[in-house]
């Protein structure tokens, strides 16, 4: 057999992982979206490097869109497979991929003015809402821990990688010629200390391990510290400077984790007295699926629950809805807190609040999870002077910060610790996804140093035997 590394191959974004059997059957691994790659992103996202039409099924690890987020262009491609996941993942997915459908398609319309304008050719989004439609018929459910066969020759299970609600690590039992094969396929991998989801979980041994590496050269600081140091942003930028505090957060896992900890300032008593504003229809209806699966919350957020039955609201919160609520926003001068997708400042409405809060000194934009850097975000936390926004250049006057211990991936001792359950004289070979390549050279060397013999980082659309 082997596999063919089609994104997340020596960047971040754009999971997707071919694996072609001796029978030719075709297993898909994730199939997600590329961010924040600045004018190689959308061809990237326009080209697979396989044929849809011949991958037979699709596994999915999570609901982040650089993980699901070119499934519906998959299925509008030619794919009719099955699409495997956990309960969690799928009623992520269904609000997800709408919005993500929908987001296009503004900031299609918004790009094309001025395009129009200089007499480029209009942009297409890369699949609409029917596109969506299409694809979550194909979805199928299977619990954690729940052993199933796909065909013959293939069987697997998820365990919970700890990352969001519903992520999972995929573990494959492939037998061909009477031998059987492990493979582990780690998704991406949470905290174990996260401020509301339980540690991931040991998994049985692997042949072959693909290990997601974002952080795979760094240490988070302790996560108990953000809500201190999140009233300390609060207090220097809307109370003391009198300003908007712009914090740019991925709608399904960010967003409910500042939540929690503004609602803790709360119960606390510490939480100034402002208006705090999440302006992201998708939060509001991905808060309402966290709240609905509390048998992943971690034991600290069990008790919260005993005293507090809405550990996500507060005195002072309003979700917005409409385009025009959002608009209101950037005409009040107000100090508020703003918390707005998406993460990276790539798409969404959270391009406007920078846009219109940049040049403002009093203002801060507060960063609370990985960057690409050539995304907007990025450029931002390397410290540009100035900035390209739609098309428009802007000096950047605004405070930027960042929360690295925010980051819903483990750091690397995270990662080791996930692995250290295998036999490594029993894992044949390990193959670094999911990360930037000198940070994934620094990380195979930890590994190689745990005693794990050959440690590979493929390449784009790179094909390796098993």
């Amino acid at each position: 057999m082997t596999i063919t590394f089609h994104g997340a191959a020596r960047t971040v974004t754009g999971s997707k992982h071919l694996l072609t059997l001796a029978d030719d059957t075709r297993i898909l691994l994730d199939c997600g979206m590329f961010q924040g790659m600045g004018e190689h992103t959308d061809d990237l996202n326009e080209h697979f490097g396989f044929n849809p039409e011949k991958v037979d099924y699709m596994i999915l690890s999570h609901a982040h869109i650089d993980h699901c987020g070119l499934i519906p262009r998959l299925v509008a491609e030619g794919f009719k497979g099955p699409v495997f996941c956990t309960p969690p993942t799928f009623d992520l997915v269904k609000i997800m991929l709408v919005d993500s459908a929908r987001i296009q398609e503004e900031d299609t319309a918004y790009s094309n003015k001025h395009r129009a304008k200089n007499n480029l050719p209009p942009l297409i989004p890369l699949y609409t809402e029917d596109d969506v439609a299409a694809a979550l018929k194909l979805f199928q459910t299977v619990d954690y821990n729940q052993e199933y066969a796909i065909n013959a020759s293939v069987k697997f299970h998820f365990t919970d990688a700890g990352h969001l609600l519903g992520s999972a690590a995929v573990h494959l039992a492939v037998t061909e010629g009477g031998r059987a094969t492990d493979i582990t396929f780690s998704g991406d991998v949470g905290r174990y200390n996260d401020i509301l989801l339980k540690s991931p979980q040991p998994f049985t041994q692997a042949d072959y391990i693909l290990l997601e590496s974002t952080y795979g050269d760094s240490l988070h600081d302790e996560a108990g510290s953000i809500v201190e140091k999140l009233l300390q942003v609060i207090n220097e930028t809307c109370v003391v400077n009198k300003g908007k505090l712009i914090m740019p957060a991925f709608s399904v896992g960010r967003t409910q984790e500042l939540l929690y900890a503004l609602n803790a300032l709360e119960l606390q008593g510490q939480l100034p007295d402002l208006n705090y504003y999440v302006d992201s229809p998708l939060a509001e209806k991905a808060t309402q699926v966290v709240m609905s699966h509390p048998e992943v919350y971690n034991d600290e957020v069990s008790k919260v629950l005993k005293t507090d039955s809405n550990p996500f609201g507060f005195k002072g919160l309003h979700f917005i809805e409409s385009a025009d609520e959002s608009k209101a926003l950037n005409i009040d001068p107000s100090p508020c807190v703003i918390i707005s997708s998406s993460g990276m400042a790539e798409a969404g409405r959270v391009k406007h609040h920078i846009k219109n809060n940049i040049g403002k000194p009093n203002c801060t934009i507060l960063f609370t999870g990985y960057c690409e850097p050539n995304s907007l975000g990025g450029r931002l936390q390397r410290g540009d002077s100035e900035v390209s926004i739609y098309g428009e250049r802007f000096e950047v006057k605004a405070w930027v910060k960042a929360f690295k211990s925010m980051s819903a991936h483990g750091d690397y001792n995270d990662l080791l610790h996930f692995i250290a359950a295998q036999d490594n004289k029993q894992v044949k070979k390990m193959f670094l996804v999911h990360g930037e390549y000198e940070v994934q050279q620094h990380f195979r060397q930890k590994i190689l140093g745990k005693g794990f013999a050959a440690v590979e980082i493929p390449y784009q659309h790179q094909k390796i035997e098993l």
